[in-house]
């Protein structure tokens, strides 16, 4: 999944991106922080319980398919022969499955819950707020656009000093917007457009000052 932060944007996108930025921040005093990262945790959980999904009818289903053939049935008792077989067969399989989730994220996430989703999204998005510093912004105008790709999940967070301005429905109608853009295979160009509407909500309320200076990165792409 490390690789997935950079196939989401091309070169091209990522520098639209970063131009989009630039623009409203010239016109506002706020700051806006787009991050994409390949996921927000790695569900170690969920490649154990797809390999135990698949692995074990699979291997029930070849070891009945080979006793009932193999001639040794002659020689050992069917019960501790078939006890073995199955435990043979069924670690083959639980690796092979294993490794197989771990390689194919649109497969492990089949056994990932919406609501274990929404918890590690919403976790990183708020340690990734502190870690890369919007909080230390002059006026508390820091705003992060989080994406998470592995997980189809966006975030807005928002610092106190707009937050105490601004709607929480807002947010939503941008993430909304992102997440559409995203299904339609136009990334780049939806992120950009949240990025002009968030800048228009900022320079309503922070209007860009005489010695404002930019605070904070105008692009994020995370592991």
């Amino acid at each position: 999944m490390k690789n997935l932060a950079d196939r989401f944007l091309s070169e091209s996108e990522k520098e639209k991106i970063i131009e989009s930025v630039k623009k409203v921040e010239n016109v506002t005093s706020g700051e806006i922080v787009p991050m994409v990262v390949s996921s927000s945790y790695n569900y170690p959980l969920a490649e154990v319980k797809g390999a135990a999904f698949f692995s074990i009818p699979i291997a029930i289903a070849l070891t009945y398919l080979v006793v009932q053939q193999s001639l040794l049935m002659e020689y050992f008792p069917h019960l501790y022969y078939s006890m073995w077989m199955f435990l043979g067969i069924g670690i083959v399989l639980y690796i092979l499955t294993y490794l197989l989730l771990r390689n194919i994220p649109s497969l492990k996430r089949m056994f990932i819950t919406d609501a274990e989703i929404d918890e590690e999204v919403q976790e990183a998005a708020v340690t990734s707020f502190f870690r890369n510093g919007l909080y230390l912004t002059r006026d508390k105008t820091g705003v992060l656009i989080f994406i998470s790709v592995f997980e189809h999940r966006v975030w807005v967070l928002a610092d106190t000093g707009i937050n105490e301005k601004v709607d929480k429905k807002v947010w939503d109608e941008i993430v909304q917007h992102i997440v559409k853009g995203i299904k339609e295979k136009r990334q780049g160009e939806a992120i950009c457009e949240a990025i002009t509407r968030v800048g228009e909500i900022l320079k309503e309320h922070f209007p860009v000052r005489h010695d404002d200076k930019d605070e904070l990165d105008n692009l994020i792409i995370g592991e």
